[in-house]
């Protein structure tokens, strides 16, 4: 078949028929890749620009960054999963690459630009909710999730009211189940000295690569004695 490639009169086998088109396939699906992408750090450095104290960094997570973040909050063996916070969706994505078939992934939200975007990953799994995270408990009853055995958090305790981040950490504290893991990852040190009261020491690590680098805390929460 001519599409297959085949031999000119002298013998000589073509093959550009055979590969020409799949890596010409290849070539624009990276293209449209990147230009998605560019996309999308263009959109989360202007909500940046406008809402510096509600998004916390000019550009998105890297992957090592994500990577990190599923395997410090043990994603691949929750079943109930939350994270405050989707930025473009990166991390979202990343999640549910690692979580299990029937698990589910609740995210919340604040800004709408940013909820609509993350809002387009098609996943059965995936529950978007546009609003704030001290709502998160009764966020969870209005969907009928289970308490969670993780929760995930880039919001930026750095810049939000002091009062407001103790709410939404106790909420967190709270409603972890026991041996539940919180992941926050953060430029500042604020959310260690605000948790530490709730939940003790945290396990820290640094991810370097990704601008900026980043402090990742993680807690467990201790069963009841």
């Amino acid at each position: 078949r001519a599409s297959d490639g085949g031999q000119d009169g002298q013998g000589n086998v073509d093959i550009s028929g055979r590969y020409g088109h799949s890596r010409e396939g290849q070539l624009k699906q990276k293209a449209q890749q990147l230009q998605a992408g560019l996309i999308d750090r263009a959109l989360f450095l202007r909500e940046f620009l406008k809402r510096p104290r509600q998004v916390a960094s000019i550009i998105p997570s890297s992957r090592f960054l994500e990577r990190r973040i599923v395997e410090m909050a043990e994603i691949r063996s929750a079943r109930t999963v939350v994270a405050l916070g989707a930025g473009t969706g990166g991390t979202t994505r990343a999640i549910l690459g690692a979580m299990a078939p029937d698990a589910k992934l609740l995210v919340i939200e604040i800004n709408p630009q940013l909820c609509e975007l993350v809002g387009r990953i098609t996943d059965a799994r995936l529950i978007v909710h546009c609003g704030c995270a001290h709502e998160l408990e009764s966020v969870l009853a209005s969907y009928g999730l289970a308490a969670p055995d993780a929760v995930v958090s880039g919001i930026p305790f750095s810049t939000i009211n002091r009062v407001t981040g103790l709410q939404i950490l106790d909420t967190i504290s709270a409603i972890l189940i026991p041996g539940g893991r919180f992941v926050a990852y953060q430029v500042s040190d604020q959310v260690n000295a605000l948790t530490r009261p709730l939940m003790g020491s945290a396990q820290v690590e640094v991810e370097l690569f990704n601008i900026p680098p980043v402090r990742l805390y993680r807690w467990e929460k201790r069963a009841p004695a």
